[in-house]
């Protein structure tokens, strides 16, 4: 047999050794799951439950790190950099790994090359809320307002590139109207400012917006998915009121930076997958208008680059850059 084979063989060999005696006794240590948004969010919410259902049911240590800023950029770029060992994870989600890139020409990651998908968690559509001070009761109430006076009404988001800000943009494109999008450092500096009269209204997650909706301090006008949600059942989707086939959804997916040994990418995958289908926090989400979603690393990757091929085209199509 040539020697080179040999050495390859060899070299193979070891490697799978190592990566199997390395995943024989992982995790010995805590697990960091960064979240790249400030507390109080939609995804910071999951992220938390999800890290309390492993750290109850297989005794791991799950530390939720919360580094916002950029879109959700500083955080996951963290992510991208960090040690390739399975003890620095990242709640991924839509706008930074699948909008930012298509709207931001130089990031300071590779949303393909720099990480490996290891779970996906969950989806959920967004809800366009107002403060129940504002006189706009319906959707078509805010366009027909914003159209007449745009120079007056801001739309906040919970940073720039989250899925918030592009549905906003989209129905902009779609309604034919202008408006200032005023980016924060996360969903719950946004919604305070909402409520405070700072901004006009705001594509927010359910998680983020339901309480503040049941309080009577916001108005939900719409929802963004394809049909209305249970949770509120009276309130129409987007397409409904006259913007047909309008769907923005944002979904939730675990990563970790790229070289992370498989055998443990398959045990991050099967802790998270087990979580996701405990029934107490499917009905967790439920009761916050989220499916949870599943998948094996492989499906996991391909659902992950086909939403980034589509998220491209509709960026695009909405004329959206932030460079």
């Amino acid at each position: 047999m040539n020697t080179k084979l040999i050495l390859a063989i060899l070299l193979l060999v070891g490697a799978t050794v190592q990566s199997l005696s390395y995943a024989q006794t992982y995790p010995d240590r805590s697990i960091k799951l960064v979240v790249p948004y400030t507390p109080g969010g939609g995804t910071d919410a999951v992220a938390r439950m999800i890290a309390e259902k492993i750290s109850t049911d297989l005794k791991w240590t799950i530390l939720v790190d919360n580094k916002p800023g950029g879109g959700g950029n500083i955080g996951m770029d963290y992510v991208a950099k960090a040690k390739p060992d399975g003890y620095t994870i990242g709640m991924g989600q839509t706008s930074n790994l699948a909008i930012n890139p298509a709207a931001i020409s130089k990031m300071p990651f590779d949303a393909v090359r720099d990480f490996i998908p290891v779970a996906l968690v969950a989806e959920v559509p967004m809800v366009l809320v107002v403060s129940t001070t504002s006189p706009w009761k319906t959707l078509g109430d805010l366009v027909k307002s914003v159209k007449a006076k745009p120079e007056e009404y801001k739309q906040a988001t919970a940073g720039a590139g989250t899925v918030g800000h592009i549905a906003g943009e989209m129905l902009a494109n779609r309604a034919g109207y202008k408006v200032s999008f005023i980016p924060y450092k996360g969903a719950s500096p946004a919604i305070t400012d909402l409520i405070g009269g700072q901004t006009e209204f705001m594509f927010a997650t359910p998680q983020s917006v339901l309480g503040m909706i049941a309080g009577g301090k916001l108005r939900a006008l719409a929802i963004t998915s394809a049909k209305r949600i249970p949770i509120l059942p009276k309130v129409p989707t987007v397409s409904e009121e006259g913007y047909k086939g309008f769907e923005a959804v944002d979904w939730k997916v675990v990563v970790a930076p790229a070289g992370t040994p498989q055998e443990v990418i398959r045990q991050l995958n099967t802790a998270i997958q087990k979580s996701m289908r405990s029934p107490s926090l499917i009905e967790k989400l439920r009761e916050e208008a989220s499916a949870p979603m599943y998948g094996d690393p492989e499906e996991v990757k391909k659902y992950i680059r086909t939403e980034q091929a589509q998220w491209d085209i509709a960026v695009k199509a909405a004329g959206i850059n932030f460079d």
